[in-house]
């Protein structure tokens, strides 16, 4: 995805004007390097809570647990590369990896939005009509596998039409298109069409009624005695999903940009300033990655507690009792039972945590 317009970027250049000054490339190396040991490691922590606490195999945290994924697999197989790429002008890496390099962003992304997009849909549903049947697991892993097929099949041109091409002094990366006159631009138009701006339109219209209905009215059919309980919490997996879907689409707003203008302007990519510009937003693009994990442990005590208990090692992180009862077991709400039984309750949880270990 980023390589495609980085090859084409270049390829008319038979000498290689975008050589950076040593220190430029050292100040964009720390910025990359900090995207891709955030992302991956904090991804990772993220499907390590998931996967190792039963309590947090629901719906959502499954389609969490796929985002996480692809956010960490994008940010391993292609934000370093990206980067070396886009600095030195140069493809050093091979025509196979070049067409999964190609590819695989594509794929990511798209299995990261239509993740978001699934779990809208699905407090949407549980939020607006609690009465009809929920997913099942089985059923969000199918959905899961359906995503990833789209993802593929959607990407497989770049994956089909990628190749290197060998210049005098260097080689580039570059998807060569049947017609280059119109091709890679309707691919990027609807790249962003299906990737960005029709998912967030869903999520968009699905959150506004869940918001609306959360903060400015009675949920449908709860007449619980807990009900101001249901409805925080409610009001916290919500809130904590809409920064995330906006803090993708701010990411990956200025990416679709540059390719756009780029695409009706193409003058404009034998600038020489412009590789700072695509530098910029590939960066940013690629930050969407690290940002989930710091989300989800700041909004959400579940991951916190799992966080705590990943880092426990650190000296200045500790791990109460009440963050181990938060993956052990589920909280009763102080309305529903006396102090004495809350009490004998914690004490089976903490016995049965123990036991775990």
């Amino acid at each position: 995805m980023a390589a495609t317009q980085n090859g084409s970027n270049i390829t008319a250049n038979y000498t290689n004007q975008f050589v950076q000054p040593p220190w430029r490339v050292a100040l964009w190396s720390v910025a990359y390097s900090l995207v891709l040991a955030v992302a991956v490691f904090g991804n990772l922590v993220v499907m390590w809570i998931i996967v190792a606490h039963k309590r947090m195999r629901t719906v959502t945290n499954y389609f969490l647990l796929n985002l996480a994924f692809s956010d960490a697999s994008m940010a391993a197989f292609n934000t370093l590369i990206n980067f070396i790429y886009a600095t030195h002008g140069d493809w050093y890496f091979g025509e196979a990896y070049c067409k999964f390099h190609n590819f695989f962003p594509v794929t990511s992304v798209f299995a990261s939005i239509y993740s978001m997009t699934a779990i809208a849909v699905d407090r949407y549903m549980a939020i607006i009509h609690p009465l009809k049947p929920r997913l099942s697991a089985t059923a969000t892993k199918v959905i899961i596998v359906c995503i990833w097929i789209l993802a593929v099949v959607l990407a497989f041109p770049l994956c089909f039409f990628s190749t290197i091409l060998t210049l005098p002094r260097r080689t580039i990366c570059h998807v060569a298109w049947p017609r280059k006159t119109d091709d890679p631009f309707m691919y990027h138009i609807i790249i962003a069409v299906l990737v960005y701006l029709l998912p967030l339109v869903v999520m968009g219209i699905t959150y506004t009624i869940v918001g609306a209905t959360l903060w400015g009215g009675e949920i449908p059919g709860d007449s619980s005695d807990n009900y101001h309980g249901q409805l925080q919490a409610k009001r916290k997996v919500v809130k904590m999903m809409i920064i995330v879907v906006v803090t993708f689409a701010l990411c990956w707003l200025p990416y679709h940009i540059y390719f756009i203008v780029t695409g009706l302007n193409k003058l404009l990519i034998k600038r020489k300033y412009i590789q700072q510009v695509y530098l910029s937003v590939m960066w940013l693009a690629m930050s969407s990655t690290m940002y989930n994990p710091i989300i989800y442990c700041c909004l959400n005590s579940r991951f916190r507690a799992g966080f705590k208990q990943a880092f426990r090692w650190c000296p200045f992180i500790k791990v109460s009792s009440y963050d181990e009862l938060e993956l052990c077991t589920r909280r009763l709400h102080p309305a529903r039972q006396s102090s004495m039984h809350t009490l004998s309750r914690m004490e089976t949880s903490m016995v049965a945590c123990e036991r775990r270990r």
